[in-house]
């Protein structure tokens, strides 16, 4: 284990201690996980039960509601350890933000256990008709992140009924995401991949299954049932803050593990440490720099929109917008830096056993993601120059 940048122990209550206690082992069994291709069960359930999937659940079932800021910290030290596991655990969290929307009973069936793992994907891959009481599901996910741990998995579907696809009042294609136990689930090998290999994100399918209606939300056409002022903080802004928060973790490590091989290692011939290399100094200086300067950007816009949260009313365009914005930038920033401490550890940071290799694949599979990819530099800009824009998508 790398110098942590946070001490994570006062976040959470216990949470944070407990986590802590666990990142040597994440971090220790990194090449397991990635060999694995999915995060090791056995681990997956010692990370639920230090709470590592609760931070975002309702209070009100038990979960720790935390504040964006205490997430994004909590996070992106897991992915310093381990990205794979930083990024289960991202997805495992944002996924009970469900819970928030459904009524009391459901929520509490599927997210209420302390140690339970769910998981699911929003993209409305799959179809739902509407039979009165209930849909009838079928469909196919890709990127289902964590999947095999899970006891409940989502998945986004269009909603037909009679047949006809239904729409939203602004006549777009009217979703929401069904909510179904992992027993019902056929899980498909299809995670062969550069990055982020340990994070078991494969297909997984379901075939003509019943679904309660209130197994379901719409996280564009429904309001939430918790009034807590996480809920009121945009969806999509804290799941680009968690693609974010593994993008800076595994930065972080990145640059702490080349800043320590260049104190310690020789230049061929030169008897000089990298260290005392000029080039090397400057790179590590630009470096660092930047990932702080994205840090930063991202931290006040975090409590921009957070102190929004905690008032009467929604939160504004702009700040959702900078939310998006500086999350895309710090995914971006994170992958350069990656990069930086790629190139400068030499033929040695080839070889696939090189955590250096590993953290470089991972940055620029966290670029890809929906909520930080290029394209939200577009969305944002289109509120910075005051031109019309989904409002729902920020």
């Amino acid at each position: 284990m790398t110098a942590l940048q946070y001490d994570i122990r006062d976040l959470g209550g216990k949470t944070g201690a407990a986590i802590l206690n666990l990142l040597p082992e994440i971090a220790d069994r990194a090449a397991e996980t990635e060999e694995a291709r999915r995060l090791p069960a056995d681990l997956a359930a010692k990370m639920a039960a230090a709470g590592a999937f609760n931070l975002s659940k309702p209070s009100a079932l038990g979960g720790l509601e935390l504040p964006p800021l205490e997430f994004l910290k909590i996070i992106e030290t897991i992915a310093e350890a381990d990205a794979s596991a930083g990024w289960c655990a991202m997805i495992a969290v944002t996924s009970t933000l469900g819970a928030a929307y459904m009524d009391e009973s459901p929520a509490a069936e599927i997210f209420g256990p302390d140690d339970v793992i769910t998981g699911g994907v929003f993209a409305p891959m799959g179809k739902a008709e509407d039979k009165g009481d209930h849909y009838l599901l079928s469909g196919q996910w890709q990127w289902g992140s964590g999947s095999a741990n899970c006891s409940w998995l989502g998945g986004g579907a269009m909603i037909f009924k009679d047949g006809e696809l239904q729409k939203f009042e602004n006549g777009a294609p009217y979703h929401r995401m069904l909510f179904f136990p992992a027993g019902d689930v056929t899980f498909i090998d299809s995670w062969h991949v550069a990055g982020m290999k340990g994070t078991g994100s494969g297909d997984f399918s379901v075939k003509d299954i019943k679904i309660p209606k209130d197994r379901s939300v719409s996280f564009i056409a429904d309001r939430p049932r918790d009034t807590g002022a996480l809920y009121k903080f945009p969806l999509f802004g804290l799941l680009a803050l968690g693609v974010s928060s593994v993008a800076l973790g595994n930065a972080r490590a990145a640059l702490e593990e080349i800043k320590q091989i260049a104190i310690t290692k020789k230049t061929p011939g030169g008897g000089r440490s990298m260290a005392q290399r000029a080039t090397v100094q400057v790179d590590l200086s630009r470096a660092t720099a930047q990932l702080n300067g994205a840090f930063g950007f991202l931290e006040n816009a975090v409590e921009k929109a957070w102190t929004e949260a905690q008032g009467n009313g929604d939160i504004s365009p702009q700040a959702r917008a900078d939310l998006r914005l500086a999350c895309a930038h710090a995914t971006e920033i994170s992958a350069e830096v990656c990069k930086t401490a790629y190139t400068l550890g030499g033929g040695g940071a080839v070889y696939s056993s090189s955590t250096l290799q590993r953290r470089f694949r991972d940055a620029h599979v966290a670029t890809q993601h929906i909520a930080t990819a290029p394209a939200v530099f577009e969305l944002a800009g289109r509120v910075l120059l005051e031109q019309p824009v989904d409002m729902a998508m920020l």
